[in-house]
């Protein structure tokens, strides 16, 4: 039996991380590099909530996906409403779109965000229940132009932040049209294998039968090589947008290449489907991915709207960074410590590193009750630039004590040009 006698020892859930101070560098880098690879691209920062109503996903997301199935968090709070953390961000920002009449603005709208998603999913490399994602949405253009834009995004913020490697997988599955007929074929050429294939995939069978060809257990896998092809079974409009889109990518010089059985887990996807894949691990550990839902607004109560978009998640870039070697700038330490040498010149150091942090120079101050000696040692431990020494003498002659901690060099300073001696 346990013992519980003792005060609790807690670890962060499982499928989730914290991110530590040692990783700042790399999630600054990929945070900025995104904001501001939308920003190039005209788009525009929105928020949602963390949770919303659970049928806005459940809605979505449609029968036999992972999402409504397996992986969504659902709870009733304490007015018995059911809301669901949310699970991806497209939903989400459609709602918004819908709530506060951006159909009245220029189409299409661009939006982007950062923000956690939840899944309840099996946690591996670079896959967490708990996870950051930079998602854009482009709302009210239903061309291929707006989806190579989208995949331009994507590639510009992956050559931003120094990814190489990378191919793109690309897809259409069709629309409203011309699926239907495709997934009777699919379910045709699949009745001859359903004692052969997983119990998801026969749940998939009768709920979502193109969800088939994503299953990632090899016995399922080797079955979806031989089955049917989507683009075999497109209509002219969409063999006509999806070639379009192929031109557009060629004319960017971005690389592609055609994926026939690439689907996405989600239900509300039409025509465009693609992903960024690494090298090493193919489609288990996709970088970043996207496509086309020309269908979500009106699901969700809205006239009809096309749109478009894509998700990547920061931890998985910041596995690949790791894995690539790739250096990232890093987010610059203590430049000054400001230690005070006794008690009468506490009030002063305080007084100084206010005056340093208001123009924009990084500064801690010393402990209360350290000797001089403990705060320089702990100035070294941050591996502070400078050290501002005040003390008695300081204080009676207006002036501080600069110490460079790379090579211990003192001078003394008057105390109103601390801020020019340390490049502030």
């Amino acid at each position: 039996m346990p013992d519980d006698s003792g005060p609790a020892r807690f670890q962060a859930p499982r499928g989730t991380k914290d991110v530590l101070p040692e990783d700042e560098a790399y999630w600054s880098f990929v945070r900025r590099m995104g904001e501001h690879t939308a920003q190039l691209f005209g788009y525009r920062f929105i928020e949602t909530p963390m949770f919303e109503d659970a049928r806005l996903f459940l809605r979505g997301a449609g029968e036999g996906t992972d999402i409504a199935e397996k992986e969504i968090y659902i709870f009733e709070d304490r007015g018995n409403d059911k809301l669901a953390l949310r699970p991806e961000g497209t939903a989400n920002v459609c709602r918004a779109y819908l709530e506060h009449g951006m159909q009245t603005l220029p189409q299409p709208v661009r939006l982007f965000y950062v923000s956690p998603v939840f899944r309840y999913d099996r946690p591996q490399a670079g896959r967490f229940r708990q996870h950051t994602q930079l998602g854009v949405e482009a709302i009210g253009d239903g061309s291929a132009l707006i989806d190579a834009e989208v995949i331009d995004l994507l590639s510009s913020f992956y050559d931003a932040l120094g990814l190489s490697g990378l191919s793109l997988q690309l897809n259409s599955i069709g629309d409203p049209n011309c699926r239907p007929a495709y997934i009777e074929a699919l379910r045709s050429y699949y009745s001859n294998h359903l004692s052969e294939i997983c119990d998801d995939c026969k749940m998939r069978y009768e709920k979502n039968p193109m969800r088939l060809l994503d299953c990632k257990e090899e016995r399922c896998q080797a079955i979806a090589a031989d089955a049917p092809l989507i683009n075999d079974h497109l209509c002219a409009a969409c063999g006509e947008h999806f070639a379009s889109l192929q031109s557009h990518l060629s004319a960017l010089d971005i690389g592609f290449e055609v994926s026939p059985r690439l689907v996405r887990g989600l239900d509300y996807y039409n025509r465009t489907v693609f992903e960024f894949q690494p090298p090493e691990e193919g489609s288990q550990s996709t970088v970043g991915g996207g496509g086309r839902y020309d269908g979500l607004i009106e699901l969700l109560g809205g006239k009809p709207t096309p749109g478009t978009g894509f998700g990547t998640g920061f931890e998985r870039i910041i596995l690949n960074l790791k894995r690539q070697n790739v250096d990232v700038p890093e987010v610059g330490g203590v430049q000054v410590y400001v230690a005070h040498a006794s008690e009468a010149s506490q009030e002063a150091a305080i007084k100084l590193a206010r005056e340093l942090r208001q123009a924009d120079v990084k500064t801690v101050v010393g402990g209360s009750g350290r000797s001089l000696k403990a705060q320089l040692r702990h100035a070294g431990g941050l591996e502070a630039t400078y050290a501002a020494i005040i003390g008695d003498r300081e204080l009676a002659n207006d002036e501080v004590t600069l110490r460079s901690m790379a090579d211990g060099e003192q001078r003394q300073v008057p105390r109103s040009d601390v801020l020019q001696n340390v490049g502030g």
